[in-house]
């Protein structure tokens, strides 16, 4: 380590990070984030502090070898780490690229000239509402592309949305089983489209609950102007919070969980020709998934397997970060979890599978790369964060030695390395690591993802296909005491053996150098996720999908005769008018661009308006769906409000009402 002879060994150790900090303050004056060349700069000393960490970690934090549990628990602490560290390593050389193909788009917009090209839109569906189905037929109904057909494919055999799509004008299709799940279905309505008089040029696929924005198509198409390109995936936005959005109050000024990969690591991959399908807000070409046969069916998430399998004869997927879809993200977290244990054991089933990295196919290196770089992220990300809170507890009621090391050696190696990453990743996404509410996110759903990881690896079929239940009745507060208890057992357990270490060295003695002092910050820090995460736990009432933050003018016309007011809180039954008062049971029409005149009447009185509840008719509702979910910018947070999110945060903590 760096030695400043004046200050000591710990003031030294302070200072080198200190410089880190420094050198964070300037960087974003003078790094172009889309540049190759700083980037890499960037990740190369990102890389030589990792390298520097895990060398110290391996040679110099050991307990003594010898045939001891405390050797063993040690090891065992350092390989989890450098399998993770190994993961981290690979997502920095990803991200040492980035691509923006919005200026490709641009310049070949209309490439098929006069005519334009058939596109199929296939809604694919199992158990959904009719409210969540609504949105999506509507906003697929009204995008600008004019030769499309709109199909709706239900797994569910729904007499009653058969019907609604005879009155949508849209085409219903349904098969005698569920066989091949999602895959299946998709597959079913393409060998039925392939017996159509006119075969469609592309195929789009949505979601049941993801509506497209009116230029989805268009711009998905402009890079089908290169005919080796097979498939091309847009980003996933949400409309509501997801799960630990919501139920830590950090919906406004805290990004949902995945935003940090659509908005910076899809196109990271996209620079090296790795991006993949996520299903949904996808558009392939039709000879492309001629070629292939339909969608692969070894995966329950087919749609990584489909971009390896169309890249296996020759076909490219590249990706377009435009806000083109939003959708709903699961509300609850079991919903929450089950998706992404989910996608981890598709993940599996695809390493064990054909397109494995491993297997003989045509897959190139960097193809191979990405499953086993998505592979490692599943495998270690989640049980390393158990690891994390699991490990210090053995030191305070064991006595086992995890980490033997001094503490300015500790704040040299780890302070600066991990300070170093936390401000990179943070100036090339904007700021979206925050690193309590990284770590809750990722804590919450760790023991069945690592269940779901292992078993998947080593038996990966034979798992049931679970669909996330999207919609439903959220009006109370659920407190889910089943995901709970560990994270309140490990709480408390916590907590005990930080006070046990604080006042007495009965448990946790001092002859680990520096370790008791390491494990006490360590233990410390873990005691203020797990508290979080348990809050977490407790879901939050939500009594509104999608809320039109902008206010707008609007016309209200009553009995008093017509006045503007200002439009705010709009949902598709109510809205909030400011500007003028009036008293609740007023009856008149509100007067909403772009829907028109919707009958109305005051619920309440509010300070300076009142609330109204919407009487829109049919017309007039799909006219809502398109204004909310098929128009404007992207929705919800984009970036990380650092002060708005510590006032959230600090609110929902301390339980006060809003």
């Amino acid at each position: 380590m760096f030695f400043y002879p004046h200050v000591g060994e710990l003031g030294s150790a302070y200072l080198q990070v200190m410089l880190v900090a420094g050198i964070g303050l300037i960087l974003p004056f003078v790094v172009n984030r889309s540049s190759t060349v700083h980037r890499v700069a960037l990740f190369v000393v990102s890389i030589a502090l990792a390298l520097r960490y895990a060398f110290w970690r391996i040679t110099d934090t050991l307990a003594p070898v010898g045939l001891t549990i405390d050797f063993a628990a040690s090891g065992a602490l350092l390989l989890l780490e450098m399998v993770a560290l190994v993961g981290s390593l690979s997502a920095f050389v990803i991200m040492m690229r980035v691509r923006d193909r919005s200026p490709e788009a641009d310049e070949h917009a209309a490439w098929w000239g006069e005519h334009e090209p058939r596109v199929a839109i296939l809604i694919a569906t199992y158990n959904e509402e009719l409210d969540v189905l609504a949105r999506t037929i509507i906003g697929a109904k009204s995008l600008r592309h004019v030769n499309k057909e709109v199909l709706v494919l239900d797994d569910g055999r729904r007499d009653w949305l058969r019907d609604y799509c005879a009155a949508q004008a849209v085409r219903y299709m349904r098969r005698p089983d569920n066989k091949g799940s999602k895959a299946g279905n998709i597959n079913h309505a393409l060998a039925r489209l392939a017996e159509d008089e006119v075969v469609p040029d592309f195929v789009a696929v949505l979601d049941a609950d993801f509506v497209p924005h009116r230029g989805f198509i268009s711009r998905t198409l402009a890079l089908f102007h290169d005919p080796e390109v097979g498939l091309v995936q847009t980003p996933q936005h949400f409309f509501n919070a997801d799960p630990i959005q919501h139920n830590l109050g950090v919906a406004r000024s805290y990004p949902d969980e995945q935003r940090f990969f659509f908005d910076h690591m899809q196109a990271s991959r996209d620079a090296w020709g790795i991006a993949f399908c996520c299903g949904t807000s996808s558009v392939c070409r039709w000879t492309a998934l001629q070629d292939l046969g339909g969608l692969p069916t070894e995966s329950v998430t087919e749609d990584f397997m489909l971009t390896l399998a169309l890249q296996n004869i020759g076909w490219r997927s590249v990706y377009l970060a435009e806000p083109l879809t939003e959708g709903l993200a699961p509300e609850g977290l079991k919903e929450y979890v089950t998706q992404r244990a989910r996608w981890c054991l598709g993940l599996m089933q695809i390493a064990r599978s054909s397109m494995g990295p491993f297997a003989r196919n045509n897959l190139r290196l960097r193809d191979r790369w990405s499953v086993i770089d998505s592979v490692f992220y599943w495998m270690t990300t989640f049980p390393f964060r158990v690891a994390a809170i699991v490990f210090p507890l053995l030191y305070w009621f064991f006595n086992i030695t995890v980490v033997d090391a001094r503490l300015p050696d500790v704040i040299t190696y780890f302070g600066t390395f991990y300070l170093w990453i936390i401000v990179v990743l943070n100036l090339l996404s904007r700021g979206m690591v925050v690193p309590i509410l990284n770590d809750v996110s990722q804590l919450i759903g760790a023991i069945p993802i690592s269940r779901a990881a292992f078993t998947g690896l080593l038996r990966p079929h034979g798992h049931p296909f679970s669909v996330t239940a999207k919609g439903g009745d959220r009006s109370r507060i659920v407190v889910q005491w089943r995901m709970m208890a560990p994270f309140a057992i490990m709480l408390t357990l916590t907590l005990v053996g930080l006070c046990l270490g604080i006042v007495s060295d009965r448990f946790s003695y001092n002859d680990a150098g520096d370790g008791k002092w390491v494990v006490l910050f360590w233990t410390g820090y873990n005691a203020v996720v797990l508290a979080v995460t348990v809050i977490a736990c407790v879901e939050l009432p939500r009594r509104e999908r999608h809320i039109a933050d902008a206010p707008e003018r609007a016309l209200f016309e009553s009995e008093d005769g017509a006045h503007e007011v200002w439009l705010t809180s709009l949902t598709a039954d109510t809205a909030r008018v400011r500007g003028r008062r009036y008293p609740p049971t007023t009856r008149g029409v509100l007067e909403i661009a772009e829907v028109g005149a919707v009958e109305s009447y005051v619920i309440s009185e509010t300070r300076d308006g009142a609330r109204v509840q919407l009487l829109p008719n049919e017309a007039q509702r799909e006219a809502l769906f398109v204004k909310f979910y098929a128009e404007g910018a992207e929705p919800g947070v984009a970036n990380v409000r650092l002060s708005a999110m510590m006032s959230d945060l600090a609110r929902r903590l301390s339980f006060s009402s809003r």
